[in-house]
């Protein structure tokens, strides 16, 4: 096509847009965002605008893509497969915003607006993908591929954008069309209610105890604990939740094996009774996905599913699961048999590990070998220094640099904005920090986009908008925020993604940043963690909050030592979630008793016996109501290749430029323009094995290690 029709597309697609704009009324959404950065303005943003910028966001997408069928000229890559990419500009400015504000600062008003947009937003995508006319311009192009002089990063858009519609039903046709359309409205509306109710149940949870019952605690839960109830009203008396650093602090520490069982049983049986149970809900989420699957002549949705993946079928993830479990089993077995030794010895008495218990004498014994307890290093990572630590880890690694911008409006107080630049001075994005748990925020830690990074038609590069949002422990009267390795290791992880949403240098959106494959999103956070255990690392950073005095080689010495300690217990509990998930995603029919379904997909890596009530899949947010349905092994595949990348940097320096630069050019700024496997061999130099991951652990590799599933080399250099 002659470029001029194809700006004349662009021209008619951008008078819609800016007719829509015009009546902009008072909704903060309906036109672009003129503020610092053109970041959003959560200072005006109110419940209300979202459902109606929505609405008129969808209308708006709906008169674009009818622009791009009626277009009288031949489809192209232009105006066809590039028109595509660029609408929807209004509705994802105002879903860049939702979603992510729905996880990290919602109500009640927010999820009932959830629930009415999910089935609409359901609708119009459908619609999309269903639109006969759009189908037949893409499918036209993609025929014609071979003929096009595309770059590698403009047949990717081409390949997914074809494959995207192929996999949401743009070849099914009467009622296998109307059935795909059903299933996919009712799936977005079961996920939806699932994840609400995840969030709901925990809210509800509070645990009055006196100071009878806070033996073994340690002050920082105490204290907070105090706040809790004085922030009640009941000054006196020790207000426990089940939000993560709250639950596992006292799992950890408590002297009470009675009040061990109980928050362990309340924790594992979420959502399994009552107003919020998801037992019916993931039961029907699991039969939807399948009902979906066999409409593409898939026998379960783990095979649908990971055909867009490194690890191509459940086969090769099934494949992986089995190696890491045989080779990680006898690790394990000798960790729990020096555990209740140790503990049989403490209490003079026989003791079998329960499952509230495991936390509590690993923490006992890892302090008796090591003399480590993680109490005594919070005063080190007090969060303030731990942020210029992590910062200073891409500013070695990359040169980036990091300035606090108190002009971008935040969406809570507890949340502050920072200007990231190049070592040059170039503008690289906008990162939003949020630490500390509130009852408007979902467990967990995540790291999202508000805005994704892409180069308009114009060659100007739209940069990112990108924010991590974690469960820290929050400061008290007297004490700062004072951190554990492990939330520290958190930081890390989580600042991994956002680098590789802050360094992207793609042209479209739809592949820029952490838009790759679910089982390779995970290598640039998991690849940070590996420095929490580099004394060259903490050296620049961890120091004592009161005193200034940095942390003794002795405590740096003991998080090495200790960063093998249950390396076995932590991979089997990997691995029974990733089981657990690949047995939902792979029945052939319904889950007729749940409970039972779950414990016997983790049979074959379970520790502990049975506990009458106790299950995961109901609170797992991951595959019910996030994107790791079939996929949740990918972070044991991300460990693989992590493992393996991080070697070559303790070959040749930690913070050695080429090789971070190479890290950076190759993985983190290209997002999923290739093959990820095609990328990592351009880092790498060779593919992965599983050797660096059995060497980190302290895990004896075998002669000749396996290598990974034999699939992932099918990728093209």
């Amino acid at each position: 096509m002659r470029k001029t029709a194809f700006l004349l597309l662009i021209f008619c697609i951008n008078m819609i847009q800016a007719q829509q704009k015009s009546d902009n009324g008072s909704n903060p959404f309906f036109t672009e965002f003129s503020t610092v950065h053109n970041t959003i303005p959560f200072d005006k943003v109110e419940n209300r605008h979202y459902e109606e910028a929505i609405d008129r966001g969808m209308e708006l997408q709906n008169k674009e893509i009818e622009a791009i069928v009626s277009c009288a000229d031949a489809p192209t890559f232009e105006n066809t497969i590039v028109a595509l990419e660029r609408s929807g500009a209004d509705l994802n400015r105002v879903l860049g915003t939702f979603y992510p504000i729905l996880s990290a600062l919602s109500d009640d008003e927010l999820m009932e607006i959830s629930l009415r947009v999910s089935a609409k937003l359901s609708q119009h995508s459908t619609g999309i993908s269903l639109n006969e006319g759009l189908w037949k311009r893409i499918r036209q192009v993609y025929e014609g591929r071979d003929k096009l002089d595309l770059s590698p990063e403009e047949n990717m858009l081409l390949e997914t954008t074809y494959d995207g519609f192929a996999r949401q039903g743009a070849e099914l046709q009467g009622a296998a069309r109307d059935s795909y359309r059903e299933l996919s409205a009712k799936l977005s509306d079961l996920t939806t209610k699932f994840g609400q109710n995840v969030l709901k149940e925990l809210n509800t949870y509070e645990i009055w105890l006196t100071a009878d019952d806070l033996a073994g605690l340690p002050s920082s839960s105490v204290e907070a604990a105090a706040l809790a109830a004085k922030e009640k009203g009941r000054e006196g008396e020790y207000l426990f939740t089940l939000s993560q650093p709250v639950y596992m602090a006292f799992m950890k520490y408590s002297d009470r094996p009675d009040l061990r069982e109980k928050f362990y049983r309340m924790y594992n049986s979420r959502n399994t009774k009552g107003e919020y149970s998801n037992i019916g809900i993931m039961t029907e989420i699991a039969d939807t996905r399948r009902q979906i699957a066999n409409l593409f002549g898939k026998p379960t949705y783990a095979d649908y599913k990971l055909e867009k993946t490194m690890a191509e079928t459940p086969a090769n993830v099934n494949k992986l699961l089995k190696q890491l479990a045989e080779a990680y089993r006898p690790a394990q077995l000798r960790e729990f048999a020096e555990i209740e030794s140790f503990a049989s010895e403490r209490e003079g008495r026989l003791v079998k590990l329960k499952p509230w218990d495991y936390s509590y004498y690993a923490n006992k014994l890892k302090e008796a070998k090591y003399k480590y307890d993680e109490e005594e290093l919070r005063p080190y990572f007090e969060l303030n220094n731990v942020i210029d630590g992590v910062f200073g880890l891409a500013t070695r690694l990359y040169g980036l640099q990091f300035a606090y911008n108190p002009d971008v409006a935040v969406y809570h107080p507890d949340v502050k904005a920072y200007d990231v630049k190049d070592s040059d001075g170039k503008f690289i994005g906008v990162l939003y920090t949020d630490f500390f748990p509130r009852e408007s925020k979902r467990p967990g830690a995540w790291m999202t986009n508000f805005r994704e990074e892409w180069i308009t038609e114009n060659g100007d590069s739209v940069r990112p908008h990108v924010s991590i949002v974690m469960n820290f422990t929050k400061p008290t009267d007297s004490k700062p925020s004072l951190l554990t390795p492990y939330e520290v290791e958190t930081f890390l992880h989580e600042f991994g993604h956002a680098l590789h949403g802050l360094l992207a240098e793609t042209k479209y959106s739809s592949l820029s940043g952490t838009n790759v494959y679910r089982d390779f999103v995970e290598l640039p956070s998991q690849f940070n963690e590996n420095y929490l255990t580099q004394k060259e690392f903490l050296d620049g950073f961890a120091k004592h909050y009161k005193t200034g005095e940095p942390i003794p080689q002795a405590l740096v010495d003991k998080i090495i030592d200790t960063s093998q300690f249950g390396a076995g217990y932590s991979c089997l509990r990997q691995l029974a979630f990733g089981l657990a998930d690949m047995a939902w995603h792979m029945t052939d029919s319904p889950v007729a008793d749940p409970v039972k379904f779950e414990n016997e997909a983790i049979a074959p890596v379970s520790m502990f016996e049975e506990v009458d009530g106790c299950v995961f899949s109901p609170q797992f947010s991951h595959i019910f109501s996030g994107g790791y349905a079939a996929g949740y092994y990918s972070y044991k595949w991300a460990e693989v290749l992590d493992a393996d990348a991080f070697s070559v940097f303790l070959k040749n320096g930690l913070f050695d430029k080429a090789t971070a630069d190479s890290f950076r050019k190759n993985v983190l700024t290209r997002g999923g323009t290739e093959h990820p496997m095609t990328l990592y061999k351009r880092f790498r130099g060779q593919e992965p094995s599983i050797d660096a991951l059995l060497e980190r652990d302290g895990v004896k590799a075998p002669a000749q290690s396996p290598e990974l599933p034999q699939p992932i080399n099918s990728a093209k250099d």
